[in-house]
């Protein structure tokens, strides 16, 4: 299949990434219906896509017409089988537990065209033990998303040893066809954004936990030094302690204990000092 062929696309998840990715295929004139087990967060997810493309009308960077037809595009759905229908392709962004995952992938070998694109939008969990799962591995690939989705322009598309040749270029062109930068990447411990970021972002916290410097000041290190575009711990504020601990914890148990995360990390996120979610992270953020 070719993704210029691609007319009706599932996204799993109506969390921050999932009803980001929904809103971008539907932009690309893809009719997407967008999936959660709680009809309230089906809502919410398209409540914020609404909210999303208002702002971008508003500040001229989306026309009337292009809002107008992303929302004809969409719809929600809270019962799996309705919401994969004839889609062509499905993309997963459910919560980062591989059980979770590996029991959506399951029940879509069953639901499914045989021959759909199936993707997830995981940033460091393995694709191969997700797609293991599926009658049809070779189908299975990563397409990780970075948020902001509307936004942000790369997607690591990433493939197994299963993954056939046609679902990755299928994946890549789709990615394209969204507005996005793709690249190839294999399927190992956080790919290649999560493996650096993580290994910059918890060297950054080593050094707010030594002393080293303030927290802005390490970011302006590396905005004004590098050219990072956003600090490593301004960044891991926005993404959640949270998240980047449980990252971290992962690739320590895969890739050594040169990730292990610092104890500042875990005494924040057991404070529930979470980022900008919580309203306080390295940072204090407004509500």
């Amino acid at each position: 299949m070719q993704a210029s062929d691609i007319k009706t696309a599932a996204v799993l998840g109506a969390g921050t990434m999932g009803h980001g990715i929904a809103q971008v295929l539907a932009m690309a004139g893809i009719k997407t219906r967008l999936f959660d087990v709680a009809p309230a967060a089906v809502d919410a997810g398209l409540a914020k896509i609404q909210a999303n493309l208002d702002k971008g009308v508003a500040r001229g960077k989306v026309e009337e017409k292009a809002r107008a037809l992303a929302l004809e595009a969409l719809s929600g759905a809270s019962e799996l089988s309705v919401a994969v229908q004839g889609a062509e392709v499905v993309i997963e962004a459910a919560p980062e537990r591989m059980d979770l995952k590996q029991s959506i992938f399951s029940d879509l070998s069953e639901f499914c065209a045989p021959d759909a694109l199936l993707a997830t939008n995981t940033s460091s969990l393995s694709i191969t033990e997700i797609g293991q799962v599926c009658s049809k591995p070779e189908r299975v690939v990563g397409m990780h998303f970075f948020n902001p989705v509307h936004i942000m322009k790369l997607v690591e598309v990433v493939r197994t040893d299963a993954s056939s040749d046609e679902a990755v270029t299928c994946a890549m062109e789709l990615a394209r066809r969204m507005g996005k930068e793709p690249i190839d990447v294999a399927d190992t411990p956080g790919f290649a954004s999560s493996r650096l970021g993580i290994a910059i972002g918890m060297e950054a916290i080593r050094m707010v936990e030594s002393g080293v410097a303030s927290a802005e000041d390490i970011d302006k290190a590396m905005t004004l030094g590098y050219g990072f575009p956003m600090g490593p711990l301004r960044l891991t504020d926005l993404v959640g302690l949270d998240v980047r601990l449980s990252i971290a914890e992962y690739l320590a148990s895969t890739l050594g204990d040169r990730f292990t995360p610092p104890a500042l990390l875990r005494d924040m996120v057991a404070a529930g000092k979470l980022g900008q979610k919580s309203g306080e992270g390295f940072y204090t953020w407004e509500k």
